[in-house]
């Protein structure tokens, strides 16, 4: 795989996930408005880090793969 494809999945990885991110910041003022509790507390947030493969390792990895 070249390095221009492995930035470029990267990055589509990294857009993945702030679209969820704001997807979820969304909801949980939705629910804060509302006086509910929030959907989505610090742990969910960290977990779109290894969902979309943003991990230091994961990216450094990939990145070398296009070497």
């Amino acid at each position: 795989m070249s390095e221009e494809r492995s930035v470029t999945i990267v990055k589509s990885q990294i857009a993945c996930a702030m679209i969820e991110m704001e997807a979820m910041i969304a909801e949980n003022k939705e629910r804060e408005m509302r006086g509910e509790s929030l959907a989505y507390n610090g742990d969910a947030f960290t977990a779109l880090i290894d969902k979309y493969g943003l991990g230091w390792n994961t990216v450094v990895s990939r990145l070398n793969e296009g070497r």
